[in-house]
């Protein structure tokens, strides 16, 4: 036979293009509408009904950009109609290709009841099928007018730069028979062609499809679609009955919805596309009883029980029936790098009993498709919140190293392993085309040990979820030749499914460190400080709240803590903490965070103020929140302030610079206020390398391939402009005060020892105002250390510092939180920090065979896109360094470093609530039980990396204790050993424990 393959297939292309799609809505009039343009921010639907509406017409302008436009469309059904499907038409302007990222709009009836929302792949509303002819119908449409800001410079991405012009026009407003064999035709032959493409030209199940689409179009009547479509639609039947394979790769389809809570559009306007894409699901799932649909995210489901409630009651409805499936027990879908410990276990607290309390789903999927890389401490948090499975489908876009496996055991830092899963078909935006479903049987890389993968479709990070096509297509996808088998259910039937027929899963150890994205640990400076400092003052506020609700009566704030629990928590969300939002989203989120500091500073205020007593004598009170002692005063205890002064630091000039001395280090500043040598006066041993120059700020020019807030790219290290012309060097009380200039900034820094302590602090206040560089804090440290040690939320992470193989050179740019630490056996260092997440380490070995290794801080980048003006202005930086430091040395300083001794006056002595005999053992949180039974709930974990037997004393009589999961619950399988007052422990290397404990009334 003559190959007429080509000639058949373009056929194809022009029928459907030109005649068959047309043919879906043969019969049109136009709709009439009125418009209204909402000034301001968006208004409630009992505002918008009232308001004065005027004539519109197609080719109208609207929306400036994130205005609103509400249009009220009427139409009448024509008497002719009587009998068919009549849907409405609507085409606001919209960017075919990205749903979710520009005009969209939800449909209201008369009554305010919420229809179903448009957007470009979804432009139609149900009038009647069938109709009775002659019905009236009015629709209000709440148009939201969202600029496209999806690459290059652009002043579009927030409110106050974004300008007054419209961005959309009126195309289209039409009243439409819906001709359904047409429809059912269109997704008849689309599914068969894209299988068709994805065979082999040799294949005779190719040839077959060809032949049978090409029998399809000759029985089709070009002129007559509608009334030769069931003819045509019938010479496909056979091609479209036959079996998949028996060995086909089996797909569990999951509807699916990504919505970014915050990304190239503010928190409120996500508020309305989870309205938007919830009322498409539920109409979808009127039609479609097989329909299941997956959703993460508590905080876009608790938005939407408080802005749309009669929406939010359709959801419980369907979720009752196992349509609408909650799943991630996660609060938001939280970047997992940088939040911290005791954050990201309040993610799953805070999700998980949203779930329950609502659904009365204990949810055991998480579900995070596209954080930016996931932390070692996961698995242990996901089994102590009741959870039982992991997704995610980003690391598909390492850009180095190809992931090994898709389904997986994944262990933690601690030794918890679960049952993980990568979706081979790597999107989770996926259509079921032919070309994803063939990806994933293709790409899936566990092949003759499991059959099955999974597959989220919909669309999504702008919402929009899936549509009758996609159904349509799965439909005919569940037992097809030549493709998956596809079945829609979901998320937990494909993991128990997947788990059972795994009999030895592969096992990967460790953080899954995403090889992409790695700017995403300095990107928006205050945005991360505001959130480290939310997480201490959080801390603070629930101590000194229990402790002063025990010990004094102090009413201990709930809810209030609880609400500010949920905004933190919200913030963490994988593109607003990480920086790689719109200028809008970090301007609230700094409003926000300043805000959040206020209200904690007024709840530690007062609590503190009821333990210290009255001032007697002018006499103060120190609060130590540290979960170690210092200066006298024990963790999580307060007292007296000593009365004998602090034996000040020595600063003397020396050789054109200054040299200070505590009697534990001595530091000598040159010159240039560079720091050329921290002598450990207790080892007798030099910190930096010599020739070296610590501290030594350092600026890269920084332009990334294509993410700019998000990347760092390698080559970036190739041009470097080391700071060393200094404007000013002089003493500045007992420290030394350097200010440099370079570019169009300055930077000033402060550079102290406190007595007796063992670390140099530098307070750096930087006034930045660089385009597209990268500012880094260079340590050059004499160690020879094959590894970094950085602390990670409930332990550390050790990460090679050579580049042996393509996974150790991926990791040039890493996370850590308050501490790095580099050493060999007998002597370390570490460098701490107030609020800096990304590092980088690296090594070389001198001439005389001694190695040198630097630590650098990432201190400040200054990406374009999608904020032109990220991190421009005044930024205070805080870090310090620790020579001869173990890595519990790191850890207790860390934690000092970021959490200050408070004084309050007053003249009592407050004993900690709990107490434990062990550093190794860190409690990262003491507060109230969440039910109010007023049990105090502490949670903890060994922070050194061994086993550990320690005792946590109550500072209160102890009625009875028990080992919880993170929702306060009691775990049946282990046992709190009482003994007294105190509770005995014995933890694994970085084991995390919850203990409730009751008072004795």
């Amino acid at each position: 036979m003559h190959d007429d393959r080509t000639l058949t297939e373009e056929r194809l292309d022009r029928a459907l293009r030109e005649r068959i799609r047309p043919a879906v809505h043969p019969r049109t009039t136009p709709l009439e509408f009125e418009v209204w343009h909402a000034p301001g921010e968006p208004v409630p639907f009992t505002e918008a009904v009232a308001a004065p509406y005027k004539p519109g017409a197609l080719g109208d302008d609207w929306g400036p950009a994130w205005g609103t436009s509400w249009f009220r469309v009427t139409g009448q059904v024509p008497q002719s109609w009587a009998g068919e499907t009549v849907e409405a038409v609507i085409d606001l302007g919209f960017a075919k290709d990205r749903p979710g990222f520009s005009a969209e709009a939800l449909a209201h009836r008369p009554d305010g009841s919420v229809v179903k929302a448009l957007n470009p792949r979804n432009t139609w509303l149900r009038v009647g099928e069938p109709v009775a002819g002659g019905e009236e119908f009015t629709y209000y449409l709440e148009a939201a007018a969202n600029p496209e800001i999806l690459d290059g410079v652009s002043p579009l991405g927030d409110r106050e730069t974004a300008g007054s012009e419209p961005l959309y026009r009126v195309e289209r407003m039409d009243l439409a028979v819906f001709d359904r064999q047409v429809w059912e035709l269109v997704q008849d032959l689309e599914v068969l062609d894209q299988l068709m493409r994805q065979l082999p030209v040799g294949s005779a199940r190719r040839w077959e499809i060809l032949r049978a689409v090409e029998r399809c179009l000759d029985a089709l009547d070009l002129d007559a679609v509608g009334a030769s479509a069931t003819a045509a639609r019938e010479r496909l039947r056979d091609v479209l009955d036959s079996p998949a394979n028996a060995s086909a790769h089996r797909l569990s389809a999951v509807g699916h919805a990504h919505i970014d809570s915050a990304w190239l559009w503010p928190l409120r306007e996500t508020v309305r596309k989870v309205a938007r894409t919830t009322s498409n699901v539920v109409a979808l799932m009127d039609d479609r009883p097989e329909f299941v649909f997956a959703m993460s995210q508590a905080q876009q489901l608790d938005w939407l029980r408080e802005h749309q409630p009669a929406l939010y009651a359709r959801v419980k409805e369907k979720a009752a029936v196992g349509q609408f499936v909650p799943v991630g027990g996660m609060w938001v879908e939280s970047d997992t790098n940088m939040p911290g410990s005791e954050a990201l276990a309040r993610q799953f607290v805070y999700g998980k009993r949203f779930f329950l309390e609502e659904f009365g789903v204990e949810t055991e999927e998480v579900w995070l498709p596209d954080s930016f890389g996931y932390s070692a401490a996961l698995p242990q948090l996901v089994k102590l919140s009741g959870s039982r499975w992991f997704l995610t489908q980003k690391i598909s876009w390492n850009t180095t190293n190809p992931f090994p496996h898709h389904s997986f055991l994944w262990e933690g830092l601690d030794g918890t392993r679960v049952f993980t899963h990568f979706p081979p078909v790597d999107t989770y935006v996926a259509e079921l085309s032919g070309e994803e479903l063939a990806h994933a049987e293709a790409n899936f890389r566990d092949k003759g040990h499991a059959s099955r993968s999974l597959v989220p479709f919909g669309w999504g990070d702008g919402g929009g979820g899936p549509t009758r096509e996609m159904l349509a297509r799965a439909e005919r996808l569940a037992d097809l030749e030549g493709s998956p088998r596809v079945t829609i259910e979901a998320p937990s039937e494909f993991f128990a499914a997947a788990e059972a027929e795994y009999e030895r899963p592969p096992v990967w150890l460790g953080e899954l460190y995403l090889e992409l994205h790695r700017g995403t640990y300095t990107s928006q400076a205050r945005t991360k400080q505001g959130n480290r400092r939310s997480e201490h003052l959080l801390r603070e506020a629930e101590l000194w709240a229990a402790t002063a609700a025990v010990r004094a009566g102090f009413p201990y704030p709930q809810e209030e803590l609880d609400r500010i629990w949920k905004s933190v928590l919200l913030h963490q969300f994988h593109d607003i903490l990480p920086g790689s939002s719109i200028a809008w989203v970090h301007r609230e989120a700094e409003a926000t965070y300043a805000r959040i500091a206020e209200e904690l500073e007024a709840v530690i205020g007062a609590a503190q103020q009821a333990l210290a007593g009255a001032s007697e004598g002018g006499g103060t009170v120190v609060f130590n929140s540290a979960p170690h002692g210092r200066a006298g005063v024990v963790a999580g205890g307060a007292a007296l302030a000593p009365q004998q002064p602090e034996q000040p630091v020595e600063v003397e000039e020396y050789d054109g610079g200054f040299r200070l001395d505590n009697g534990v280090l001595r530091v000598t500043v040159d010159a240039r206020g560079l720091v050329v040598s921290v002598v450990d006066l207790v080892a007798g041993r030099e910190t930096v390398a010599p020739g070296g120059a610590a501290n030594l700020l350092q600026v890269h020019p920084d332009l990334p391939n294509r993410w700019d807030a998000w990347d760092v790219d390698a080559f970036y290290r190739n041009t470097v402009t080391d700071l060393t012309e200094a404007d000013v060097v002089r003493r500045s009380g007992d420290g030394v005060e350097v200010v440099r200039s370079f570019g169009s900034s300055r930077v000033t820094q402060l550079l102290t020892l406190r007595p007796g302590a063992r670390r140099l602090d530098v307070d750096t206040e930087v006034d930045w105002h660089e385009q597209e560089k990268f500012l880094k804090a260079a340590f050059p440290i004499d160690v020879r250390a094959d590894h970094s040690t950085a602390e990670t939320q409930f332990g550390h992470v050790q990460r090679p510092t050579h580049t042996n193989t393509s996974w150790e050179a991926a990791k040039f740019e890493i996370c850590a939180h308050r501490f790095l630490h580099v050493g060999e056996p007998g002597w370390g260092a570490a460098l701490i920090n107030d609020s800096t997440y990304g590092h980088d380490v690296t090594r070389t070995v001198r001439e005389d065979g001694s190695t040198t290794t630097t630590v650098r801080l990432s201190l400040l980048r200054a990406p374009r896109y999608p904020d032109p003006a990220t991190d421009q202005g005044v930024h205070r930086l805080r870090y310090a360094l620790l020579p001869g430091a173990t890595i519990g040395d790191a850890v207790r300083e860390g934690w000092s470093f970021s959490l200050p001794e408070r004084r309050v006056p007053g003249s009592a002595e407050v004993a900690p609530l709990v107490s434990v005999d062990d550093d190794a053992v860190v409690v990262t949180a003491v507060k109230l039980a969440d039910d109010g039974s007023g049990d105090v709930v502490v949670r903890l974990h060994e922070a050194h990396g061994g086993r550990v037997s320690a005792r946590l004393t109550a500072g209160f009589a102890l009625a009875g204790a028990s080992v919880t999961d993170l929702l306060e619950r009691p775990l049946a399988d282990e046992r709190a050993e009482v003994d007294g007052d105190a509770v005995l422990l014995g933890l694994r290397p970085f084991q995390i424990v919850t203990l409730r404990l009751t008072p004795n009334d």
